[in-house]
């Protein structure tokens, strides 16, 4: 088993509303849904703090590395919380520790990682991330 994450290592928070479909057969939120999760709160972040444009910037970011440790079950209709960190910043990536809580709990149901690496929207070449987004990224890294 993976260590225990604390919410106090976190620097951002998004609520996260489950649904139904977000269960499976075994009535607890399926593996893959967790990676959904990861992905609407730094992309939440992204937008929201950094200017990402997503329909007509010329930079997009592109997943390259992944990994979620599963703690404890969680499933509809919790409450959740969705932690976002950096853990390492580059000129032309990130990675992002994310973790994910039940409301009113401070362990992580789940936490993994992972990397975006920004790209030309054309040609698909990793270029230098904005300085705005860059600076957001930079507000929410820990040592």
């Amino acid at each position: 088993m993976s260590e225990v994450e604390s919410d106090e290592r976190y620097r951002y928070f998004l609520p996260i509303t489950t649904r139904w479909m977000d269960n499976d057969v075994y009535g607890h939120i399926n593996n893959v849904t967790y990676y959904s999760y990861f992905d609407t709160v730094a992309n939440h972040y992204l937008i929201h703090e950094g200017g990402l444009d997503i329909h007509t910037a010329s930079i997009i970011g592109l997943v390259v590395e992944s990994k979620c440790s599963y703690r404890a079950p969680l499933a509809y209709p919790d409450r959740l919380r969705a932690g976002l960190r950096v853990d390492k910043l580059g000129n032309r990536s990130v990675t992002y520790g994310i973790g994910i809580f039940k409301e009113g709990e401070s362990q992580a149901a789940a936490h993994g990682y992972f990397v975006h690496v920004f790209v030309d929207r054309q040609t698909r070449k990793a270029v230098a991330m904005p300085e705005r987004l860059r600076e957001a990224l930079a507000r929410i890294t820990v040592a």
